[in-house]
């Protein structure tokens, strides 16, 4: 399957028009229900095939955010065979207490992994986080950039991001060429 027939199975499946309202509050008149390929097996795999070339050379270790990194990080390791890391918005209080669970994080270049970013607040805020854990943090990987604010966010906090898709990329129609 070649990137741009990728991109229109996805905004076929999960771009959804309407009202909704955003994790940062904002409304909108379209959202990607990034949860369509996420629940399906064989369109997580070839998610995770894709954004394989886009994991930055030295990566040591994958940090899925919680809750849709969780699928693409396990899927994306599967393809690189990388070690993942599963990362809470909050420690959970009980058992190992811990942020990140899974691989250890801890003087490490870890790759932040997650499903969609728009504004990048999360992936901001795991990304402290995970610095403060002794992460060696650098570069965020997505694959949906809504291309509203989010890459900019991620640039204040010297972290890069790579985007498999932008915004624009889900909306071309079939026949036409990604950006």
């Amino acid at each position: 399957m070649t990137t741009a027939q990728l991109a229109h199975r996805i905004a076929d499946r999960c771009r959804l028009t309407g009202r909704f309202v955003l994790r940062s509050g904002r409304e909108t008149t379209e959202y990607f229900d990034k949860y369509q390929f996420e629940a399906d097996p064989a369109l997580l795999d070839q998610v995770g095939a894709a954004l394989a070339p886009l994991v930055p050379a030295g990566t040591e270790v994958l940090a899925g955010l919680e809750m849709g990194g969780i699928a693409v990080v396990a899927a994306l390791g599967r393809h690189t065979g990388l070690p993942c890391a599963f990362v809470r918005k909050k420690a959970k209080e009980y058992g190992t207490a811990r942020l990140a669970e899974g691989a250890d994080v801890e003087g490490r270049r870890v790759l932040v992994v997650e499903d969609v970013v728009t504004s990048g607040g999360q992936v901001v805020l795991s990304t402290r986080d995970l610095r403060a854990l002794g992460a060696n943090v650098e570069h965020a990987l997505c694959v949906i950039d809504r291309e509203e604010g989010g890459e900019e966010a991620l640039a204040d906090v010297d972290l890069a991001l790579h985007a498999l898709f932008r915004r624009r990329d889900l909306e071309a129609r079939p026949g036409q060429e990604l950006t």
